[in-house]
């Protein structure tokens, strides 16, 4: 009969901490470790795993060898323009996206938009599938653009093992780019970055300044990077400010991009909502639904219901329902692995075993709100609030709203 170790024998035996441990049995790097409850047990005779800040160092070194060719200075491969993210950085009429992929060039431009489409449309099957085809690709802006596409799809489709990889790939080519050209280290940089903060995970130290990454993307990416800068503020609390950046963005063009639009109002409900200002929030989910539904490109808001207070259950349940039921199953798939790469990783417990609904009533009450005020706001009841609050704390093992704040998103 195999002898197993708890997480706390196994700190003391390879001289790590608990928390650690934890973090190498949830990212499936013990063969073996057998979840136990809320514990993990671990197989006597496991070995540590390798430092994965080694390993992400190596897989760098592998990279720049790929790019420089082994030479101080080799000739960069192509920076393939116009096959860096080109569904996201055109702007088309809604109801036009498939159109707008098929005028493409065929090859690669036109297959990463398809894969772009697939993905944003909730289809991360086919968007996996699609990008796989290109992470070797000679072109730069298309193998940045499989990774990014293959990386989320692979992350929602629960695969988190591959997904990972696609992010430390992502990495290693920001960290191998950094003294290179300027077109290489922006699209390096525009993918890295878009890659973190949907994760709530810290910027790469190497991103360049901001002003030196937007003048050098296209109109369509110069607007997706300002939805990266400001779900950045978001999650430094600067909720007025990110709001601001919005709404220059969308005023300065942004809206006719509808990806980068979408995901520019999604973060302006998050702000509003965050500031009690739910008429506002409400004005911009309707503006990125008008966007969005008529292309089906509903992933993000699955992507965003944590943080959108309930908004999606207050509006667009009672006036499209199916659609709803969609975003749902969106936001459960996508969240599961969500939760599988960040919480190891920033060493954060986000909730993972809440209803939405019960986990929208519990990020609005760790926030501040009354009972009453999310009643009115979910259009429901105080005692149904109320219900779903205690059925969170009951699932959380916690007493009261302050304790809910460590395990709600940031």
């Amino acid at each position: 009969m195999e002898k197993y170790l708890s997480t706390n024998e196994t700190a003391e035996k390879w001289g790590v901490s608990e928390r650690r441990v934890g973090q190498y049995c949830s990212e499936g790097r013990i063969p073996g470790a057998q979840r136990v409850g809320k514990a993990w047990a671990v197989p006597y005779d496991a070995e540590k795993p390798a430092d994965p800040r080694r390993e992400r160092k190596d897989k760098s070194s592998a990279v720049s060898e790929e790019i420089h060719g082994g030479e101080p200075k080799a000739e960069l491969p192509g920076i393939d323009q116009g096959c860096l993210m080109p569904l996201m950085n055109t702007a088309f009429r809604p109801g036009s996206a498939l159109p707008a992929v098929n005028a493409m060039k065929e090859g690669a431009q036109r297959d990463i938009a398809m894969a772009e489409y697939h993905y944003f449309s909730g289809q991360p099957e086919k968007a996996a599938m699609e990008a796989e085809a290109y992470l070797d690709s000679e072109g730069m802006g298309s193998r940045l653009s499989a990774y990014l596409i293959y990386t989320y799809a692979n992350l929602s489709l629960g695969r988190i093992q591959k997904a990972r990889e696609g992010l430390d790939a992502i990495n290693a080519f920001l960290s191998a780019a950094g003294k290179q050209s300027p077109e290489l280290r922006t699209a390096a940089a525009f993918i890295a970055s878009a890659g973190a903060v949907l994760l709530h995970l810290p910027l790469p130290d190497e991103l360049p300044d901001t002003k030196e990454l937007m003048v050098l993307l296209p109109a369509g990416l110069r607007a997706f990077a300002l939805y990266v800068q400001a779900h950045y503020l978001y999650l430094k609390g600067e909720y007025a400010r990110s709001a601001g950046m919005v709404e220059a963005a969308l005023a300065m063009g942004a809206e006719a991009y509808p990806i980068p639009a979408i995901y520019l109002h999604l973060v302006a409900i998050m702000d509003h909502m965050s500031l009690k200002q739910t008429e506002e929030a409400e004005r911009h989910l309707l503006s990125a639904w008008e966007l969005a539904r008529p292309d089906d490109l509903i992933e993000g808001f699955g992507e965003h219901h944590g943080l959108l207070g309930g908004m999606l259950e207050a509006v667009i349940k009672p006036g499209w329902p199916e659609d709803f039921k969609r975003m749902i199953e969106i936001t459960y798939r996508f969240s599961s692995g969500w939760r599988r790469v960040h919480n190891p990783i920033t060493g954060n417990d986000v909730a993972d075993d809440l209803t939405t609904t019960e986990f929208a009533v519990a990020m609005l009450a760790s926030r501040g709100w009354t009972n009453q005020e999310i009643a009115e706001q979910l259009n429901v009841s105080a005692n149904t609030v109320k219900k779903h609050l205690l059925g969170a704390m009951r699932k959380l093992q916690v007493e009261n709203r302050r304790g809910l704040k460590k395990y709600m998103l940031k």
